[in-house]
């Protein structure tokens, strides 16, 4: 049965996404995000067998009661820390914490998928709705992953979609293949000799090597043969000893985010970047250290997933924006795609809504409905066929 946007109870999806935007949360802490979204689904859609996964993850199991496709679709729940002014409309209570990309309307749009599903459950196999958290971080997905439930279930399908601003609003963005950056953080520490500023000659002072790794790291994508597709460089954070003239610096971090469309340049530029810290720190006698965090992979969709997530939006009478190059930013969805078929799509948030990750961007609650029922749509388009 085809689910039109009237089937959708969009007046108490907007209320849970104001809500949601109100107790906003960071990663890995995602406790009261996970409490009223149990509450709602509880509520609507009471025939959703509810497991805990993970330490603050969720998910709703809607059984057939015949054998078929595992379908999964996936929403992620936490917020960033990004302090909101207190007129935003339903500003967040949780101070310097925001849903400045948009997760609150995510998990709303699954949300609304479990209402439908209660509605008219699957005519076959199981659809699953995973609410993930720590997104931001790139654990949510490991941890997910991690956790007994997915040995137990073994999904045919994974989706998901990401709200993009810029993008007519309701318009569906994709593509084949890669379609967001692998990424990660990199820490370089280098530990030479304090000493007093007057007698620079006591000390091992990191200063050169400083400045040189930053120079060799944001240059590398410019000069180096070694990578044949896009990779990126960004110095986010540096510093330099203390803030004493009497002392001479001896310690010095660098943090730079790298960024390439797949993983193998990922790989490369992984290395290369190591190279150049050792080079630079054994040169000028230095003790070096190299931490990595925030780690994402390649979001990398199949091809048979993406042809279903295009007839869905056909069907559905939605736009179409077939995505020229990868996105540059990241994406935790890949750790599921690394394993099973499926695939992320992007969904237009209006070309004038503000940017992700920045103070006034607000999720836009007149996307809900599409989300909804593209969602909806994969799993008819699946079940027909199967």
């Amino acid at each position: 049965m085809t689910v039109g946007q009237g089937d959708i109870p969009l007046d108490e999806l907007i209320s849970l996404r104001k809500k949601l935007h109100q107790h906003a949360e960071l990663s890995g802490n995602e406790l009261q995000t996970w409490a009223i979204l149990r509450e709602f689904i509880l509520m609507h859609a009471p025939s959703g067998n509810l497991i805990d996964v993970g330490k603050t993850g969720l998910a709703a199991i809607f059984e057939s009661g015949k054998d078929g496709p595992v379908i999964l679709f996936r929403a992620d729940t936490d917020a960033l820390p990004i302090a909101e002014e207190e007129d935003f409309p339903n500003a967040s209570t949780n101070g310097n914490v925001s849903h400045k990309c948009g997760h609150d309307g995510h998990s709303t749009i699954l949300c609304g998928m479990a209402c439908m599903l209660q509605k008219h459950k699957p005519s076959a196999g199981k659809i699953v709705l995973l609410f993930q958290p720590a997104e931001e971080t790139g654990k949510g997905a490991l941890e997910m992953l991690a956790d007994p439930l997915f040995d137990n279930l073994n999904p045919d399908f994974v989706f998901a979609l990401h709200n993009l601003p810029g993008y007519d609003e309701g318009t569906i963005i994709i593509k084949k293949e890669q379609f967001a950056s692998a990424s990660k953080g990199m820490i370089i520490k280098l530990k030479g000799k304090e000493c007093h500023a007057a007698y620079p000659e006591n000390g091992i002072n990191p200063a050169r090597a400083f400045t040189e790794i930053i120079q060799s790291i944001e240059i590398l994508p410019e000069y180096s043969e070694s990578f044949d597709n896009f990779i990126l460089t960004t110095i986010v954070h540096a510093s330099l000893g203390k803030p004493a003239f009497g002392m001479a610096a001896g310690e010095a971090v660098i943090m730079t985010t790298l960024r390439s469309y797949d993983n193998h340049n990922m790989q490369r530029l992984v290395h290369e970047c190591r190279l150049i810290a050792e080079e630079k720190a054994k040169e000028h006698g230095l003790k070096l250290s190299i931490e990595w965090c925030d780690e994402f992979d390649e979001t990398f969709n199949h091809p048979e997933a993406i042809d279903i997530i295009e007839k869905a939006a056909i069907i559905n009478h939605e736009r179409i924006f077939h995505l020229p190059y990868p996105f540059r930013w990241s994406e935790d969805f890949g750790n599921y795609t690394a394993d099973f078929t499926g695939a992320m799509f992007g969904l237009g948030a209006g070309k004038d809504c503000p940017a992700l990750h920045t103070e006034k961007y607000d999720f836009p609650d007149a996307i809900i409905a599409t989300g909804v029922t593209m969602f909806y749509g994969i799993a008819e388009q699946i079940l027909s066929v199967r």
